[in-house]
């Protein structure tokens, strides 16, 4: 019987081949922090009537393979949400929040301006619409200012002039938007590196600041635009610009807009959304 946050014990799903049960699930596609169709961070959304094995949940998003795969499952009015790349599951992540909410406001047809996700391992999360833009209500990371990482720069082609660590990853900071636009990291090495992912920023020409995020060791070479990292960087460009309020790009290939505010500890991130895709993951036992 499952509970509050409760999961299947331990159980192998196999790789192909025989599957114990049948089960048609309703899977969105959508392009997150992105105003038009094949920009932003495209997720999935996979909406369950209860938590399936963790191997599947794995196996879907290996399937999937974009940078999240959500899995939502509604709770009394509010919605438990994990998030799975194609080789881990992960502790937060911002865009496949905002195409989960995107999911149940605009398709399933929820009531009301506000989602409220609940996640085992970051906690009440919530998203809110206005207009046609969702923010997101995150915690915010914490910083510590640390020694350049050698590791790290062996895998740059640039020298940051602020290193730090939070609680998932190293943030880079750099002097000009041009040194992150030209960044060609050394993805090999960088996946050898001890952390989720490496954030690199920078002061923006026309917005506050830009980033990339580069995250090969959970099996994403380049993120295309990553809520989660801006809990890392809000607090940082907001003490050294001096305001709560500013606007972010990130420099992917897919390239996304991002609505900054800081809230102490907690963090708005906004942006809007796009469906690319509507269909079903059938998985039979024959």
């Amino acid at each position: 019987m499952l509970k509050w946050w409760g999961r299947y014990d331990a159980q192998e799903i196999p790789a192909a081949g025989f599957y114990p049960y049948s089960m048609q699930l309703k899977l969105y596609q959508i392009d997150a922090f992105a105003s038009r169709l094949f920009t932003g961070n495209p997720a999935a959304v996979c909406l369950l009537d209860s938590w399936i094995p963790d191997a599947l949940l794995q196996a879907i998003a290996a399937e999937n393979n974009l940078a999240e795969t959500a899995f939502v499952v509604a709770r009394d009015g509010e919605f438990e949400i994990r998030w799975f790349t194609p080789l881990v599951e992960v502790r937060l992540c911002g865009h496949a929040t905002l195409a989960s909410a995107h999911a149940l406001i605009q398709h399933v047809g929820m009531s009301g301006d506000k989602i409220v996700f609940h996640s085992p391992r970051s906690g009440r999360l919530t998203v809110r619409k206005e207009d046609e833009r969702y923010i997101l209500n995150f915690p915010t990371d914490s910083l510590t200012a640390i020694d350049q990482p050698g590791d790290i720069l062996k895998c740059l082609n640039h020298s940051p002039t602020q290193c730090f660590r939070g609680s998932s990853d190293y943030m880079l900071v750099f002097e000009t938007r041009q040194e992150i636009e030209s960044m060609k990291p050394d993805f090999g090495l960088l996946g050898q590196v001890d952390a989720r992912a490496l954030i690199v920023t920078a002061p923006g020409d026309d917005c506050d600041f830009v980033s990339r995020f580069f995250a090969p060791r959970v099996g994403i070479d380049e993120d295309p635009v990553t809520g989660s990292a801006h809990t890392t960087m809000i607090p940082y460009w907001a003490k050294r610009l001096g305001k709560t309020v500013m606007l972010a790009k990130q420099l992917s290939r897919r390239g996304g807009v991002v609505y900054c505010n800081h809230l102490d500890d907690r963090v708005e991130i906004g942006g809007y959304a796009r469906t690319y895709l509507i269909g079903e993951v059938a998985i039979a036992n024959d």
